[in-house]
């Protein structure tokens, strides 16, 4: 029996975006182990049954002892358990686990890139000097092992960039939703529902969402704003406790904070924003596809690879409260329209974006990752 390790920086991630994978796995006949930080949700993980070791890890650390010291005592995880395939998500783990897995010998090594994240996207010397120091890292540890992307421009940076060979690179749209829990609902809404769900994170576009919504109210519309999720407070991209204040006191947003029930929240919604700047393949906009939602999002690599401008949703300038405005303004005005496009979405997560369909697409890399 297969004995197959998943590593996370979180075990929200693994709980909120691997655990389908997990089950599957587990359903085939093999044996999962599930590696990550201790959070909220270790508790989730292992009521489902999982195997789950704790595993500390500074996500913003720079250290150079530090860093060497995590290397060491991974290797030591992963000679206890002998994985046959380890499977990481998120920078350090891909490339600290990549490192620990190939000194020892292991079989299998796959690494998922979910979107380049903090570092790809901010200016300022400080994380320039980051983003060098990653870019050799992933030429050194991504040597020889199978990298799945989530989007194709983030395939091509790695390649360009000199990272891995084009043979290594697989594209898996995302991590899949499930199409029967994520359902059309029909909506009986008085005022329309405009919602928000991610971190809440400057680079999700929180800021042009709200600034939006305020235009957009200034205006007279009648329109309910509402942003659900949490802070990321290991995430240097996270919006400060007091811009959140300050945003509830203008009532212009409803913050609902973490939803445990998003298929009873997005049956509740409108039209389904995400005006992120740069993104993997976000599992929100796969969602409110599933729901059948209209959707706004920007034209950057992981939001367009979900959303066509016209077909399923609109497309918007990145960091452009004025466009996002402007697009919800049109969808508020034409409910066929939005009924068009959010049957559009369904259609899509249907053909392209099921659990099933990504799964299968991700035990193909496994099975090179052990041929080689």
């Amino acid at each position: 029996m297969p004995k197959i390790l998943l590593f996370a920086n979180t075990d929200w991630y693994l709980y909120n975006f691997r655990r389908a994978l997990a089950e599957e796995l587990r359903a085939q006949g093999n044996e999962v182990i599930l590696l990550s930080p201790p959070g909220g949700y270790r508790n989730l993980l292992l009521e489902h049954g999982f195997q789950w070791v704790s595993f500390r890890l500074s996500r913003q650390g720079v250290n150079p002892l530090g860093e060497l010291w995590t290397i060491l005592r991974l290797m030591r995880i992963y000679r206890q358990i002998e994985p046959d395939i380890v499977h990481h998500f998120t920078v350090k783990p891909v490339i600290y686990g990549s490192i620990a897995a190939r000194l020892l010998g292991v079989r299998g090594i796959v690494n998922s890139i979910t979107g380049l994240g903090h570092l790809f996207i901010h200016p300022g010397f400080f994380v320039g000097v980051l983003r060098g120091i990653t870019k050799i890292l992933y030429r050194l540890s991504l040597r020889g092992t199978q990298v799945i992307f989530e989007n194709p421009a983030d395939r091509e940076t790695f390649i360009r960039n000199r990272f891995i060979e084009p043979e290594q690179a697989h594209l898996v749209l995302g991590t899949g939703v499930d199409v029967n829990r994520f359902r059309p609902a029909p909506k009986h809404n008085d005022q329309p529902l405009i919602l928000f769900a991610g971190r809440w994170l400057a680079t999700k576009g929180i800021h042009e969402f709200v600034e939006a919504a305020q235009r957009v109210k200034h205006k007279g519309s009648n329109a309910r704003f509402a942003i659900a999720g949490t802070v990321d407070p290991g995430n240097p991209a996270s919006v400060p406790p007091e811009q959140i204040e300050a945003w509830k006191r203008s009532n212009a947003v409803e913050f609902w904070g973490w939803q445990a029930d998003m298929p009873s929240v997005l049956a509740q919604t409108d039209i389904f924003c995400l005006p992120s700047y740069r993104e993997g393949v976000p599992s929100a906009l796969l969602e409110a596809c599933a729901s059948g939602l209209p959707i706004i999002a920007t034209d950057v690599p992981g939001c367009r690879d979900v959303v066509e401008g016209g077909i399923n949703g609109l497309l918007v300038p990145p960091r452009n409260s004025d466009a996002l405005a402007d697009a919800i303004e049109t969808l508020l005005a034409a409910p066929s329209l939005r009924d068009k496009l959010g049957q559009a979405g369904r259609q899509l997560a249907l053909e392209k974006f099921s659990l099933e369909n990504i799964t299968a697409q991700t035990l193909k890399v496994y099975r090179k990752a052990l041929e080689q």
